[in-house]
């Protein structure tokens, strides 16, 4: 039996808390193994939820959400390969990187370990050093790619809090990657609904896509033009200059697509990312309600603010009296920090030309 100063979590324990350190889960069905290695993680300033079957793993993995997974290959019952498989089938564990621990090197077993999911193993006689050297390489590899993954998802969500809407396509077959809800909105709220068949994007060798990956006809004839042509990517490589942003007007409002190359194989294209943004006075005052978390009101009142209006005017405009004008700019200027109209003008004038530079330099 493991001592008693060996934590066991039961299958209902709440999530341990990890405070800064990585949560590691160990299964295995030897104690004598489990002792040992949480022992050493331990020491080591891990946090360690453990399981002794290949059924506990998979109910603590989706409850903990573990930084890492050491793994036994052979347990009875649920072995290892398919524990792995099934935290590999899940998108919520999918991510998590898994070292399996084994006493088994025969090549075949080896390869199955990869197979199933795992990404390195370790062979049996266990030892501590080597594990945690193994797994700082993967815990640093997992970082980059949620720290990567974070920024990722920032940057869209600053997109579309200044109107601007954005869609990832691989060049080399015009694979949509992603693309935001806002970017769904603006296309539908200028080509109508998409229709419920295939992707307009899609290859004659490729099977349909979702209906939300829908991009109209004039939009695919652009990407076509200078991304998806057989040449484009040659072109596109000696070109000095990005290729030609499509504008397409409706009334009032006019949508502005830009194309902007990523990082990726240049031999193959590489993946290019759509920015679309719809220019609007209703577009550019929701940004601004948005970006600095004001209502609609003081968005608006903002947004006359930047036009260079006083309050009589934006009373005027907005069907108000110059007081109450007053009093929601100076709400205004108690969330943006500032204490002048000229202040807020600039801050907001700032975030948007730091947009505009980003995007359209």
């Amino acid at each position: 039996m493991m001592g008693s100063a060996m934590p066991v979590f039961p299958a209902h324990a709440a999530t341990p808390e990890r405070g800064h350190s990585d949560l590691v889960l160990l299964v295995d069905d030897m104690p004598d193994n489990l002792a040992m290695l949480h022992d050493a993680l331990d020491e080591s300033g891990y946090t360690v939820l453990l399981a002794t079957q290949g059924a506990a793993a998979l109910q603590r993995a989706a409850q903990a959400l573990p930084d890492i997974v050491l793994l036994d290959a052979m347990m009875p019952g649920m072995d290892g390969f398919e524990v792995a498989r099934r935290l590999k089938a899940s998108p919520a564990t999918a991510h998590i990187p898994i070292i399996f621990m084994t006493g088994l090197t025969d090549t075949e077993h080896l390869v199955a370990a990869l197979a199933a999911g795992g990404i390195d193993y370790v062979t049996k006689p266990i030892k501590p050093r080597e594990v945690m050297a193994r797994m700082g390489v993967h815990l640093g590899a997992a970082r980059q790619a949620r720290q990567d993954a974070s920024q990722a998802r920032q940057a869209r969500n600053a997109l579309d809090a200044f109107g601007y809407a954005s869609i990832t396509v691989r060049a080399v077959d015009g694979r949509i990657i992603w693309q935001t809800p806002l970017a769904r909105a603006l296309l539908q709220a200028h080509f109508g609904n998409p229709p419920g068949a295939a992707d307009p994007l899609a290859l004659a060798h490729r099977a349909p896509a979702p209906a939300e990956q829908w991009v109209p006809a004039p939009v695919q004839a652009w990407l076509r033009g200078h991304v998806l042509a057989g040449d484009a990517a040659e072109r596109l490589d000696h070109a000095q200059a990005e290729p030609p942003q499509l504008s397409i007007g409706q009334g009032t409002r006019r949508l502005t697509l830009r194309l902007h190359r990523q990082a990726g194989d240049s031999a193959g294209g590489g993946d290019w990312l759509i920015v679309m943004r719809e220019d609007s006075n209703a577009k550019l005052i929701e940004s601004m309600g948005l970006a600095f978390k004001l209502t609609a009101r003081e968005a608006e009142v903002l947004y006359w603010v930047v036009q260079g209006k006083i309050n009589r005017d934006i009373g005027a405009i907005l069907g108000a009296s110059p007081a109450t004008v007053k009093k929601h700019l100076e709400r205004v200027f108690a969330k943006l920090g500032v204490e002048t109209r000229t202040a807020a003008a600039a801050m907001a004038l700032n975030r948007m030309r730091q947009l505009h530079q980003q995007f359209d330099g």
